[in-house]
């Protein structure tokens, strides 16, 4: 008698189980929005879209790609150039430096344009007081102009170097110092060998940061239409509520869509077939960070606190000095009810979203095979839109769904349904499902490598079913995991904006549509209250992943 192998838990499954057919109706649902989206590019809308080739889409392009050029090179300055120094050198404010460099993220685009434009508009204070000071008049002298591309580019550059400086810090972290080593044995300086080793091999890294700064910065609505800047993202709004005109705009989101794909095909492009290799030498082959004398220190230490101070801590102390000397008018049970909206909205979606994310990894795990692959990794495209894309693609289904269903029940029994999904709670719940879920998914994944497959084997061979298997054995090891998910979902539904501008139903302000109106009327001593609690929340995640980094 042979010993026959006892069979694996994975193989012991039906070709498609329960949990992968959830998994792919769930895909196909988060879908829809996308699939919405790209169908209009085949509907007819010649006299808009000949109005639209003649007077601005040329500039929505123009703008929408100078912007992302530039955000892109601004920002992966920074971040490259701060992640280095960190990573490679000790000098004074360098343990501060290494987690206060992501603080600009708890701090919405938004939000910085709001408080730059009101200091460097020429109203403000600094122009004020220049030309108090010098005497100026009138138009006859210069200021760097805040309401124009450059501007718009420099502010959404101090809040999106982060992405850039995490993925290229950890890179540098990572690296061998042996190589470095090596370098230096061949003649190259530190400089030289940053440039010719460090650089080329944190360069996936790098890549990929630039990718979510451009992807970031395609999204942005709040700070261009501030800053007057017109970009497709500010098109898609004035095609479909100044114009009337849904179909264009759908179709301006599709091109958007269009622009979204081709960055993430040049961010393939730019990676190339390069990827990591560790050195398996532990904690002695790390880099090791060499000290700075008093100099090159201080320049150092100048580099990392620039584009801090920019990012958040001017931004910051402005909001709360505004809120301070005013603050919102409607503090109280108004006041309540936009803070009850954002917290609600957020954890609601935070919940919604972990378990989505759950359903998804589990299957995967579960069944694997390309089809829920793919079908997994699909679903998880909607971080990769801005919300006014998904939003047209919420807005389209449903509005039809709403409208044959209002039209039968009339025909049928003489009544009216009215507006079931169209501008409710579900429908701006579901926009935040499809805009974050990639947020939840990735997180919750990660946690899932982290258990052993033995575990499935030895609870499958102790009578667990993959129910059990899930709430008995996986969840409780997951707990960590789905906190961290959630968190960062929290943390970004509290500071959406073009999404639930879009969706949301008539008269429910969240903490993000109160900075907007208020700020967009010019009152931003009103909106700084809350401005600032968005930002405090949004600190939040901020510190989990610098806790997570150090470990």
């Amino acid at each position: 008698m042979t010993d026959q192998p006892i069979p694996r838990f994975a193989k012991s499954r039906p070709r498609y189980s329960l949990w992968a057919v959830l998994a792919l109706i769930v895909a196909a649902i988060i879908l829809m929005p996308i699939a919405s989206v790209v169908s209009r590019v085949f509907v007819p809308a010649e006299d808009v879209w000949a109005q639209l080739i003649d007077t601005v889409l040329p500039l929505y392009i123009q703008n929408s790609v100078i912007m992302v050029l530039g955000v892109v090179s601004l920002a992966t300055l920074i971040g490259v150039a701060t992640g280095w120094l960190v990573a490679a050198y000790d000098f004074p404010g360098r343990r501060i430096f290494e987690w206060a460099l992501m603080l600009p993220l708890a701090m919405p685009g938004y939000v910085i344009a709001y408080v730059y434009y009101d200091r460097l508009s020429y109203w403000g204070p600094i122009q004020s007081g220049l030309r108090d000071l010098f005497g100026w008049s009138g138009q006859g002298y210069w200021f760097p102009q805040i309401a124009s591309v450059p501007g718009a580019i420099f502010v959404l550059a101090l809040v999106l170097y982060p992405y850039v400086y995490l993925l290229a810090r950890a890179a540098f972290m990572g690296q061998s110092q042996h190589l470095m080593e090596a370098a230096r044995t061949l003649g190259h300086s530190r400089v030289s060998a940053f440039f010719r080793v460090a650089l080329p091999m944190a360069w996936p890294a790098i890549a990929a940061g630039a990718a979510f700064v451009a992807m970031e910065t395609l999204a942005e609505y709040g700070a261009v239409l501030h800053l007057g800047v017109q970009t497709l993202t500010t098109g898609i709004f004035r095609t479909w509520f100044a114009r009337g005109a849904p179909v264009a705009a759908a179709q301006l989101a599709a091109l958007l869509l269009f622009l979204v794909v081709a960055l993430f095909y040049a961010e393939k492009l730019a990676r190339g077939k390069r990827f990591f290799a560790s050195d398996s030498g532990g904690r002695s082959a790390q880099l090791v960070r060499k000290r700075l004398t008093a100099g090159p220190g201080m320049v150092a230490m100048l580099v990392c606190a620039v584009p801090l101070a920019l990012g958040f801590v001017f931004p910051a102390g402005e909001l709360a000095r505004l809120a301070y000397i005013a603050g919102d008018p409607l503090w109280g049970v108004r006041f309540y009810e936009f803070i009850f909206n954002s917290l609600t909205m957020a954890g609601g979606a935070a919940v919604l979203l972990v378990a989505v994310a759950l359903l998804l990894a589990y299957a995967k795990r579960l069944q694997g095979g390309p089809l829920v692959s793919v079908a997994t990794q699909a679903a998880s495209l909607g971080y990769a839109l801005p919300g006014a894309v998904i939003a047209v693609g919420i807005l389209i289904p449903m509005a039809a769904f709403d409208n044959a269903l209002d039209s039968f029940m009339r025909a049928t029994f003489g009544i009216s349904t009215g507006l079931l999904l169209t501008g409710t709670i579900i429908a701006l719940m579901f926009a935040y499902v499809v805009r974050y879920l990639a947020v939840a998914l990735k997180t919750t994944e990660a946690a899932f490598t982290r258990i052993p497959r033995s575990m499935d084997d030895a609870a499958r061979n102790l009578g667990l079913g993959p129910f059990g298997l899930l709430t008995r054995v996986h969840i409780p090891l997951l707990r960590r995991g789905m906190l961290t998910a959630a968190i960062f979902v929290f943390a970004d539904v509290m500071k959406e904006l073009p999404a639930t501008l879009i969706v949301r139903p008539f008269n429910f302000d969240t903490l993000a549509i109160r900075v907007f109106r208020l700020a967009s009327d010019s009152r931003l001593e009103e909106a700084s209250t809350a401005a600032l609690m968005i930002v405090a929340v949004g600190i939040l995640p901020v510190i989990i992943l610098s806790r997570a980094m150090n470990r």
